[in-house]
């Protein structure tokens, strides 16, 4: 009896799938963004500026070397927008519409892999749920874009005011921070707007915060009802915020380059639209590169955090934080267990979180140093870019299209690990090596530490 060979797909892990799916994705959108036909020149933007822009926008990250309003045609933008709109819900979710609109059915391995894309501990209800997610991103990006749409038209117009509205309805949703205002001028003529400020906020917000938590947010209003991971993503986000808003405005409340030269409602606005961006969006409404050093370094310290699992953002995550952050405390205390809430969280829970963050400050150490020989720039300036292309979120202090190739190169993996995750990437790479260790035991030892 001759047994069937298996293929190759079958023989990857759901996290070798994920992984490999966003690279597909990605090498189709460059493809398509280095035809001529995606340039207003008519001549194609290059194989290594095309696959740059292509992983920023499935990694919803929003850095650019080429202007998406002035140097890419309509083809080019809504190749764009298109991977941005894959790479926020993932290619799974993208994927499971897909195979449910040709009547396919969903297969074993395939709810496995949408199990890891979506982060989730059981298999229970997987397709159910990505219906949902498909339902609720076309809800908030429609109102978003319809809200967007009272500025826009009466500025650029019916057709291109809607168009506008809808781009960036799914960019802020998405978390992507890709603008179509022209010239890397970002959201900064709209520094004064309450509408447009506040409505890209509240899309960053909410697809920062989960399909999860938004789903526990909308079931039942009442906090005390929520799970534990939504009371612990929100309560941060709002923490996050709000610290934020309030450091920037002191720090840049006289700097005549950022807040110094807008009045106190102005000042006020830019600060809390400043927090927001920075945790996962790539959207300014004030210049970065010449905000004041400490600002800047704050600005780190939010992109790094980012914003909550199972989102369109990226960085370590909220509720990441929050654990590590019990964790130390739990150990401060002699306890042995993490304590919140009259809840435990599980050790592994916490040992997962501390991988997390070892693996997230190794990769931003790594590519500063490794831009900070290549690149001429100020070496804050090379964290805040490494910062920003590691947590998904777009931000820059300079130009990136004046970076050499390698750095381009170093900043492309750096996004791509950003996106998928670091510790997926890891364990993608890592998982059949250490399968071949066996469950054997060593002798337990004590060293010193501290």
């Amino acid at each position: 009896m001759i047994k069937k060979r298996k293929g190759f797909r079958f023989r990857l892990l759901p996290t070798q799938i994920l992984v490999l799916g966003f690279a597909i994705i990605i090498l189709i959108g460059t493809i398509l963004l280095a035809l001529p036909i995606a340039s207003v020149t008519g001549e194609s933007i290059g194989i290594l500026n095309a696959l740059f822009e292509a992983t920023s926008a499935v990694c919803v990250t929003g850095l650019i070397v080429v202007d998406t309003a002035t140097e890419l045609t309509l083809f080019g933008q809504i190749v764009i927008i298109s991977l941005i709109q894959v790479g926020g819900l993932g290619f799974m979710t993208m994927a499971t519409v897909i195979f449910l609109l040709l009547g396919k059915k969903i297969t074993l391995k395939e709810r496995l892999v949408m199990q890891e894309a979506l982060n989730r501990f059981s298999l229970e209800g997987i397709v159910r749920l990505t219906k949902k997610i498909l339902y609720t991103t076309v809800l908030i990006e429609g109102l978003g874009a319809l809200l967007l749409s009272i500025r826009f038209i009466p500025i650029f117009g019916l057709a291109r005011g809607m168009y506008y509205s809808i781009f960036h309805a799914i960019s802020a949703f998405c978390n992507a921070g890709f603008d179509l205002m022209g010239n890397y001028s970002s959201l900064t003529g709209f520094v004064y707007d309450p509408l447009i400020n506040f409505v890209i906020s509240g899309l960053i917000i909410f697809g920062g915060l989960g399909f999860s938590v938004i789903f526990d947010i909308f079931s039942n209003f009442n906090y005390k009802k929520w799970t534990l991971h939504s009371k612990l993503a929100v309560s941060m986000t709002i923490a996050l915020v709000l610290i934020g808003m309030l450091f920037f405005l002191a720090v840049e409340y006289t700097n005549p380059q950022t807040l110094g030269r807008l009045n106190g409602e102005g000042k006020v606005l830019a600060s809390f639209f400043q927090s927001v961006t920075s945790r996962t969006a790539g959207f300014n409404t004030i210049d970065q590169s010449n905000l004041r050093d400490t600002s800047k370094f704050m600005t780190i310290l939010l992109m790094f955090i980012g914003a909550s699992p199972a989102s369109t953002g990226g960085g370590i995550k909220t509720v990441t934080a929050v654990v590590i952050f019990l964790m130390t405390i739990s150990v401060i205390k002699g306890k042995e267990d993490i304590e919140v809430s009259n809840k435990r969280i599980a050790k592994d829970i916490g040992n997962r979180a501390l991988a997390i963050m070892f693996i997230n400050t190794s990769i931003l150490i790594g590519g500063t140093m490794i831009l900070s020989i290549v690149e001429p720039y100020h070496f804050i300036d090379i964290m805040f870019e490494i910062g920003s292309a590691l947590g998904t979120v777009g931000l820059s202090s300079f130009d990136n299209a004046s970076l050499k190739i390698m750095s381009k190169v170093v900043v492309i993996i750096i996004m791509f690990a950003g996106r998928v995750g670091p510790l997926t990437l890891t364990s993608a790479i890592a998982k059949r090596q250490s399968r071949s260790l066996g469950e054997m035991k060593y002798p337990e030892a004590r060293v010193m530490i501290g």
